[in-house]
Parts: C-alpha cells; sequence; structure tokens
C-alpha cells in the first residue's frame, strides 16, 4: 500500500509503496509515477497448476487474500504467467489455468 504525497511548504512528497505493490521498483518523477517497471516473479518446480474457480472471476485481490493473506499481491499471478495472463483482472475467466507462485519464494524474491 502507498504513502501518499503530502505538502510541504509547497512541495508535495510523493507516495512510497510497500515490496508487495507492482509499483515498488517504478521510478517516481516529480509531480507522476514513471512507466510501469514491470516486477519479475521467479519460477519453481513447486508451483501448484491452478485452475480458477468462478468464485475469483476477474478478482485476483481475492485469490491473493485468500492464498496470500494480502490484497496487494494481485498481480503476481501475471507477472508468474506472463503467456497465459496479458491482463491481471480480465484474464482471469474462470477455468483458466495457470501456476500459482509458492508464497516462500515470493517472500524470499519480494523481500516482504
Amino acid at each position: 500500500m502507498a504513502e501518499w504525497g503530502l505538502k510541504k511548504g509547497g512541495v508535495t512528497i510523493m507516495a512510497v509503496y510497500n515490496n508487495a505493490s507492482v509499483y515498488y521498483t517504478t521510478n517516481l518523477a516529480p509531480g507522476y509515477l514513471d512507466i510501469i517497471n514491470l516486477r519479475t516473479i521467479p519460477t519453481s518446480t513447486d508451483d501448484i497448476l491452478y485452475t480458477l474457480p468462478e468464485t475469483y472471476q476477474h478478482r485476483p485481490d481475492l485469490l491473493a487474500y485468500h492464498l496470500y493473506d494480502n490484497v496487494e499481491l494481485w498481480w503476481v499471478f501475471a507477472a508468474r504467467n506472463p503467456e497465459i495472463i496479458l491482463d491481471p483482472v480480465y484474464d482471469m475467466e474462470p477455468g483458466i489455468q495457470f501456476y500459482l507462485p509458492q508464497l516462500t519464494l515470493m517472500r524470499q524474491a519480494l523481500g516482504i
């Protein structure tokens, strides 16, 4: 989650994103967030092939919450499966199969 900027003496202090955020490695330019720098999620032979149920249609945030107890990790499914999930929200259709990244590996890679 971002900590939003405050006005101090006419200067706006920009947001600071935490390690779980999709924007963590994206540059902050004066007054705006730069073009997104997509983060990668390492693959593992322990990753689980998952079939998305209707419950999580267009809701990667809910899936991230139920799997990882963190809604901010909604983007990891697309990052781990870029050849399957191009749009991290609207490609989350019931029946789609993709790999779930292991939490321990993500914690290590993302520093969370």
